[in-house]
Order: C-alpha cells, then structure tokens, then sequence
C-alpha cells in the first residue's frame, strides 16, 4: 500500500437500529466516534421509528422472507425518518461534541446512485441496488478534505428524480469498498453483541479473528450461519476489494479503538 493512503487512515461505521432506538446508547456512542483520529463516516438505518410511525399512520409494513416492501407510502415514511429525524438528531449531537457533521442522503452531492430492483418473482417497491460505479468516491474524499463528517442514511436515488430505499449494511460496504483506493480504510459494523460468537447465547465466546481458512470452517461446522451469513459474506467480499480490514463488535466497545485497543471481530485477509 502506498505511504500516502497509510497516512490517510478512514473508518467507516454502521450502527444498527438498536443503538439508534437508546438515546443513552447513542450519546456515548456518538461521543467515541467523534474521539476517532482521521477521516470517518458514519451510516445508519432507522431503527423502530419508521415502523412506529406507519403504525401511528396506519400503514401496515409488508414483509416477505424478511424483507420489507418499500410502496410509496413506506418510502415517504423512511425518507422522513432515516434522512430527516434521525440523521438530523445524529448530526445535532455530533456537532455538540465539535464534530462538523453533515447528514446526507445518497441524492445529495450525487454521492450515491443506485438502480431501482427489477422485479422477478417479488416487486420489493421502491428499493434500491448498488453496483460498482454508485459511489462517487472523488466527491466523498473532497467533502471530508473540506472538514466534515458524512453521516449517511439508508436512502439514495436513481439520478432520474427518484428516492429509494437501500440496505444500511449494503451502503457501507459499498462505501469502504470504493473508497479503499483513496485510504486505508476499516470497515465497522457496530450492532448489540459482541461480535461473532461460537455460540449466540453466551456473550463471552467471541471469536477475535477471522481469516478466509477459519470462515469456511466455521461455515462447515454450522458455527456462523443464517443472519450472520450474509453480513460475514459481504465484509469478506468487502475485503478482497481493498479493504483493509472489517469488525464487527457492540457499540459501547468502540472506544477502544481511539487507545488502539482491539474489540469484536476482526475480518482479515490473514488473521
């Protein structure tokens, strides 16, 4: 790698909905995020907000295999929420830490651009897909240059005027992915547990590292499978595109890593 990325170090980090919906959880969080040296940005969905508000509205959430349709009025509700209540919200409290953070969606800057989901067997509504050319890494790069902190919420647009709903998780990938060839970048997934546990009910099995030989052993042991398959699967994808290295780990560890502390999972090309 060259000096000049090493010198450019980038944290990009997911939170899930269970830190967002803890306003406690979300103060310290956000406090040791600020205390990161370096570029950082922040993505995050929109925890139990948008699902009590179409409830509130009387909008029922469509469900299939997991996946929530995105209709019309669903996309109203996420865009209010995950880009203006909580993003805003984040982007306040950041800046009462000395953060100068910016909330955006993928429309603003034309930072990330996707493709509306065609319709196979399923019509997930408006949902939008990431390939390699959405994220407009250059852009990206000069607004942090510029001094601010993106924060970035689970909506993007299809540059012809139209909003969609993208996966938070997907978002970030694809972010770190893009921008690993302008920084050193560490990809973090922040959510309630530990990391990657040997078994999901005791909290002390972490597993501290994983290379691509480990994986698929405990892939074959029936150790890591269903939700965290995929989530594993993108970050090991992430990081045979450039990335340096993935964690995944809770959110109130994340502070270790301003003392250059390890916490969580690391996800590496070599353990």
């Amino acid at each position: 790698m060259d000096k000049s990325k090493k010198e450019n170090a980038l944290h990009i980090i997911k939170i899930g909905g269970n830190v967002i919906d803890n306003s406690e959880n979300l103060h310290k969080f956000l406090k040791d995020f600020t205390a990161l040296d370096g570029f950082k940005i922040l993505v995050h969905g929109g925890g139990k907000v948008a699902t009590q508000l179409s409830e509130t509205l009387g909008i029922e959430a469509k469900m299939v295999d997991g996946r929530r349709i995105t209709d019309i009025e669903t996309l109203r509700i996420v865009t209010m929420v995950y880009g203006g209540l909580i993003n805003k919200n984040i982007v306040a409290q950041l800046q009462k830490f000395g953060n100068n953070a910016i909330g955006l969606t993928g429309a603003d800057g034309n930072f990330i651009r996707t493709k509306k989901r065609p319709v196979k067997t399923i019509d997930y509504g408006f949902v939008g897909d990431i390939d390699d050319k959405s994220v407009d890494a250059e852009g990206i790069k000069r607004l942090m240059e510029a001094g601010f902190t993106p924060v970035f919420c689970a909506v993007t647009h299809d540059g012809d005027g139209q909003l969609l709903n993208t996966n938070a998780d997907t978002i970030a990938s694809a972010l770190a992915v893009s921008l690993a060839k302008l920084f050193d970048t560490t990809l973090i997934y922040c959510f309630e547990k530990q990391g990657v546990l040997k078994d999901i009910n005791d909290e002390t099995s972490l597993i501290k590292e994983i290379d691509p030989v480990y994986y698929e052993e405990l892939k074959q042991q029936k150790i890591i499978h269903s939700g965290m398959l995929p989530k594993l699967d993108n970050a090991f994808t992430a990081i045979n595109c450039g990335v340096s290295s993935v964690i995944i780990g809770h959110a109130d560890k994340l502070g270790k890593l301003k003392h250059n502390s390890s916490f969580g999972t690391r996800l590496s090309k070599n353990a």
